[in-house]
């Protein structure tokens, strides 16, 4: 019997997670100019004038170019630290990854304010293409480095060592042994840094300006003057090109790599 519930709170609990996607999913169908539930019909309209509108499309052309160099510069640098501190001593690696994690500990909130604070007497950063960037870089920060670190602990070193025996330099065994080796694990950080970067809301909202804003503070404020349906077309979009990315990431290298169990304790059994 206990068992039996248990089953049926998780199930229902399954259930009522997505419950909300799927409302504003039915809702971004309505026919109507303004939000209802359940929709009076059926029509694209709201999807229509999101893919026809040029206000909406430069907003998604923004967003989408933040974070592409979001995701490709964090991903460098994660590449680069989890080389470092793959050979450093146990205590050294636990120390800078706890720094290298610490977006994840702080309220949003609060990173926006400091970083608005740091960047309000930065007049390349205040407001701009590069201020926001470099927010997004350090958000996106832990979220690159995990899985890249994961897939280099699950390489064997004996495979660069072999190279290097074969007449290999140092460069050449990262370019076509090391790197290579790494790519499901740059790929998967690739793509999850790259949604969480153009879906940022709480930090970007301290960091826009007139002259540039970002696809998700746009449906903010439209939200704020209007109670068309076309933000929840616009939502539903975004969730499916999500879901997608996602798919197409656990079908090519999987999402195994957050976990990262089997290379821990390599680690931790070599450390010891």
């Amino acid at each position: 019997m206990t068992r039996f519930l248990w089953r049926t709170l998780n199930i229902v609990l399954l259930l009522f997670l997505p419950l909300p996607l799927v409302i504003v999913a039915v809702v971004s169908f309505s026919p109507d100019r303004f939000l209802s539930f359940p929709p009076p019909g059926f029509s694209l309209v709201w999807y229509i004038e999101f893919l026809s509108s040029a206000k909406w499309m430069a907003v998604v052309g923004v967003s989408a170019a933040i974070a592409a160099v979001a995701a490709l510069f964090a991903c460098t640098l994660a590449v680069l630290a989890a080389l470092a501190l793959d050979a450093a001593p146990a205590r050294l690696r636990g120390v800078c990854e706890t720094l290298i994690l610490a977006p994840l500990i702080f309220p949003h909130a609060a990173v926006g304010i400091a970083l608005y604070g740091m960047m309000n007497g930065l007049e390349v950063l205040d407001g701009t293409f590069i201020g926001i960037c470099a927010a997004h870089i350090i958000l996106c920060g832990p979220f690159a480095y995990r899985p890249i670190s994961v897939a280099l602990g699950r390489l064997e070193p004996a495979m660069a060592e072999a190279a290097m025996n074969l007449g290999a330099t140092r460069r050449e065994t990262f370019f076509r042994v090391t790197l290579p080796l790494l790519r499901p694990g740059m790929v998967t950080a690739l793509l999850f840094t790259f949604i969480l970067s153009f879906d940022e809301v709480t930090v970007t909202l301290f960091l826009v300006s007139p002259q540039i804003t970002t696809l998700p503070i746009e449906i903010f404020h439209h939200v704020e003057q209007s109670a068309d349906p076309v933000v929840a077309a616009i939502a539903t979009f975004l969730v499916l090109a999500s879901v997608l990315l996602v798919v197409v990431l656990q079908r090519t290298v999987g999402l195994q790599l957050f976990l990262g169990t089997d290379s821990d304790d390599r680690r931790s059994g070599g450390a010891s």
